[in-house]
């Protein structure tokens, strides 16, 4: 005697689509976009453009000027973002990486690591918000050109270099960075799906 078959509540269509996550679009209009990119703008404009006063210590000697304050991310040499796909080896030195919309220009994001290449492979939440990023341009039509620039002189002690990362989030006020979110608001950090 065989065992009665439970019934599903659901039909097999209705049950499939509940197991695949729907990623809704992110609908952000062309003005909101571009009045959130000027007010970034702006501000890194300020920052760029702002003398960098020499300070002195309690003798009256000069204190050097602090690599955040002298590192311009703007004239580094700027890269493919599709770099850590390509078969060159990462040689694992410490520097600092700098995501540029090079299209206004704007500085999206700072960020510090030992092996570029490979911190990029894996999951990065910066490779998702630029997704999101460049899908909001191109549903608008709008234009960008996303890269990404490299400081290689970068501390090689971690401390460090993640206290000079800091320096230059907050010096740049990079709008992706979690640190600067209260800032500029967060049009491109929604829920990931899953």
């Amino acid at each position: 005697m065989s065992k009665p078959e439970q019934l599903s509540l659901f039909s097999a269509k209705e049950g499939a689509g509940t197991y695949q996550p729907v990623a809704k679009p992110l609908l952000i209009g062309a003005a909101t976009l571009q009045d959130w990119k000027q007010r970034i703008y702006e501000y890194q404009c300020q920052v760029k453009t702002a003398p960098v006063l020499q300070q002195v210590d309690l003798l009256g000697q000069p204190v050097p000027i602090s690599i955040a304050e002298r590192l311009d991310p703007f004239s580094l040499r700027q890269q493919n973002i599709e770099f850590w796909r390509w078969k060159n080896p990462d040689p694992g030195v410490p520097a600092f990486y700098f995501v540029i919309d090079y299209a206004v220009p704007l500085l999206l994001y700072v960020g510090e690591t030992v092996k570029s290449g490979q911190r990029w492979k894996g999951e990065h939440g910066c490779k998702w918000y630029l997704d999101h990023y460049c899908s909001a341009h191109s549903v608008n039509k709008m234009k960008t050109a996303v890269g990404i620039a490299f400081w290689l002189e970068a501390p090689s002690a971690t401390r460090p270099r993640q206290q000079l990362e800091l320096e230059l989030i907050q010096k740049w006020r990079s709008p992706f960075n979690k640190e600067n979110w209260q800032i500029w608001g967060t049009p491109f950090v929604t829920p990931k799906p899953g």
